[in-house]
């Protein structure tokens, strides 16, 4: 005879088969499972509990972290010591004054000519150095810059201060391997120490070559212009100011293009550092290169 249980089960005689609740369902290993269906009992953590395969990831990345600090601390120390030894064995800046006269006397220009004026001055910087007027004669960002790229096979790509160019010209005769670049940096820090800011902008522009035979700003700005270094506008402090990079391919004499593109990159920079405002360099870019150069090589009296 068959019999049916209550939820509707067939079993045998008087043996018919009651289901069991879910929540009291036996598992294997003495586990059982809540009515969710989650398991509980033996073998499983705590919510609480945070598993040892993160703390060692977590270990290991503080150990990472305080070897990458130590490396830089020993990196920051061997720099500093070879920095030290540089600014003992690079001579004096003492004599930067005498060489650069020197080197106009070689060119057949006198020295220390006309001061430097006040719109050449600041496409200067703002092209070259903008941060001449604080910094210690080097740029620390500059200079690692310039080691990674030396160290991972780009060569020496720029990063030089005013003053490193200075001590480039007097010093190390425009040679520019890794010693000579080394040397220019200590040498850089004792031209900080040894000139004011002026007195530094007075000698790169006595000596610094603008292209077309044009040695020192008096010479360039007459040459190119017909007018002395206070007269120069604008838009001729920026082409000049352009200049000590390429005076060869940008002259504006024999590459008209190039000259002409390098002056609007130092209008560009002197809007970026706020020297000119955008209307103000509209107008300077506004004057043909032709009006520009039109005094070319009618020569002035370059101590106006």
């Amino acid at each position: 005879m068959t019999m049916r249980g209550p939820a509707g089960e067939i079993g045998r005689g008087s043996d018919p088969t009651i289901p069991l609740p879910y929540r009291d369902l036996p598992v294997p290993g003495g586990r059982v499972t809540s009515t969710g269906g989650a398991p509980v009992g033996r073998g499983r953590a705590s919510p609480g509990h945070r598993p040892a395969a993160r703390d060692r990831r977590h270990h290991r990345g503080r150990r990472l972290a305080g070897r990458a600090a130590a490396a830089a601390v020993m990196l920051a120390l061997l720099a500093a010591v070879a920095f030290g030894g540089l600014m003992i064995v690079t001579p004096s800046a003492g004599n930067a004054r005498e060489l650069a006269q020197a080197q106009d006397a070689a060119h057949h220009v006198a020295y220390p000519g006309p001061a430097v004026p006040a719109r050449f001055a600041a496409a200067l910087t703002a092209t070259e150095d903008r941060r001449f007027y604080s910094e210690p004669g080097i740029d620390p960002l500059a200079v690692g810059r310039v080691a990674i790229s030396f160290v991972t096979g780009h060569g020496i790509q720029g990063g030089a201060t005013l003053y490193q160019q200075l001590a480039k010209l007097l010093y190390t005769h425009g040679r520019s391997s890794l010693l000579d670049e080394a040397e220019q940096v200590a040498l850089a820090a004792k031209l900080y120490l040894t000139y004011p800011s002026q007195q530094i902008l007075q000698m790169y522009s006595a000596v610094v070559y603008f292209g077309n035979g044009y040695y020192g700003l008096a010479g360039a700005s007459c040459g190119y212009f017909g007018v002395p270094p206070a007269e120069l506008s604008w838009p001729q402090a920026a082409m000049l100011a352009g200049l000590v990079q390429g005076p060869s391919m940008d002259d504006p004499m024999t590459h008209p293009a190039n000259a002409r593109a390098r002056e609007v990159h130092v209008v560009g920079r002197l809007v970026a550092t706020g020297k000119l405002t955008q209307a103000e360099a509209n107008a300077a870019l506004a004057v043909p290169l032709q009006r520009l150069i039109a005094g070319a090589g009618q020569g002035c009296s370059a101590g106006g």
